[in-house]
């Protein structure tokens, strides 16, 4: 068995923004298992916000891949029990979940099966959200028709703190119909939160995703919000559901986040069972981090797994989108 590790830059299509600044390119970290003639690979996205940098994900990445070589070939552990080790090896976060990614797809091609979601009984298609990124709100608007011209059914429209209103008022006049979900990134700190959930109960939101840091989000539970909250950075792994309760109704699950589909999925039952709602999400990435988020978003009521499509190029085979859904039918 023999684990690479290496460094991969993509241009996005047009430039992205959300609060924390603009992005042209998507950088990701790959990871690739040779083993008995197969080759399964996994992929991360380093997100600062979190600490990470494409650096440190590869030093993270080679030491626990040196581990679990090692493992295997003193004849010490099989895959599943490499995937097992390999939560002990690292923390939840990118690194762990570019190597969980790779053994569940080379589980997945030890069982005869193509890709990790062929494990998984799922649906033809899944709806997807396609992301708005910050602009002046005309401009929002403009995107969000290009969008609906294309078939979306579900918009994810990302805020910072200014033009709230204005920005969801153009988006909701372009897109009369649509579901549209908001993303505010941590940053509307510095607003009236109870007078902004008023002003924005009446364009038929479906969620609003993070609305405060981290640090800082334990004054949800003593604002009245008539659209459900959903936690994103608030929620990495199973530990911190009970300090989610009474502030947020849904928890945004992504594999960069829980440091692989192996912690997500359990994540996922956990959530389900203390009574929240799930949405599957993801950083940016081309159809090889998407795959491996597919039986997540089959137990998602909300689902944002458009990466690719905001980029400028995705690997081949590369997942299909079509009519604001990724269409998995044979």
């Amino acid at each position: 068995m023999k684990i690479h590790v290496e460094p991969v830059t993509i241009a996005m299509a047009t430039p992205f923004r959300i609060s924390r600044g603009s992005r042209t390119e998507c950088h990701v970290v790959r990871v690739t298992i040779e083993h008995r003639g197969m080759i399964a690979q996994g992929e991360c996205t380093p997100y600062p916000r979190y600490g990470e940098s494409v650096e440190s994900v590869i030093k993270a990445i080679s030491h626990a891949a040196h581990e679990l070589q090692s493992l295997y070939a003193k004849g010490d552990a099989d895959v599943m029990a490499l995937k097992s080790q390999l939560q002990s090896l690292l923390p939840a976060g990118a690194a762990r979940n570019a190597l969980d990614c790779a053994l569940w797809h080379l589980l997945a091609l030890l069982s005869h099966k193509q890709q990790v979601h062929d494990l998984f009984t799922l649906p033809e298609a899944i709806v997807t959200a396609m992301t708005v990124s910050i602009d002046t709100p005309q401009a929002m608007a403009k995107q969000a028709q290009a969008y609906l011209s294309q078939g979306a059914k579900l918009l994810k429209v990302k805020l910072d703190g200014e033009h709230v209103i204005e920005r969801v008022a153009a988006v909701r006049d372009a897109a009369p119909h649509a579901q549209i979900v908001l993303d505010a990134n941590e940053a509307w700190q510095n607003l009236d939160l109870a007078t902004v959930f008023a002003q924005l109960e009446p364009f038929n939101i479906t969620m609003i995703e993070q609305p405060l840091p981290q640090d800082c989000d334990d004054v949800l539970a003593s604002i009245p919000h008539p659209i459900p909250l959903c936690a994103d950075e608030s929620c990495h792994t199973r530990e911190q559901l009970h300090q989610l309760l009474g502030k947020y109704e849904m928890v945004n699950i992504k594999l960069d986040k829980t440091g692989g589909l192996s912690e997500a999925l359990l994540l996922a039952d956990d959530a389900k069972k203390l009574g929240f709602s799930l949405m599957s999400g993801c950083m940016l990435g081309t159809s090889l981090a998407m795959r491996a988020a597919l039986p997540i978003a089959a137990q998602a009521s909300v689902v944002d797994l458009d990466g690719p499509v905001l980029l400028g190029q995705d690997i081949t085979p590369s997942l299909v989108y079509r009519d604001g859904e990724i269409v998995l039918s044979k």
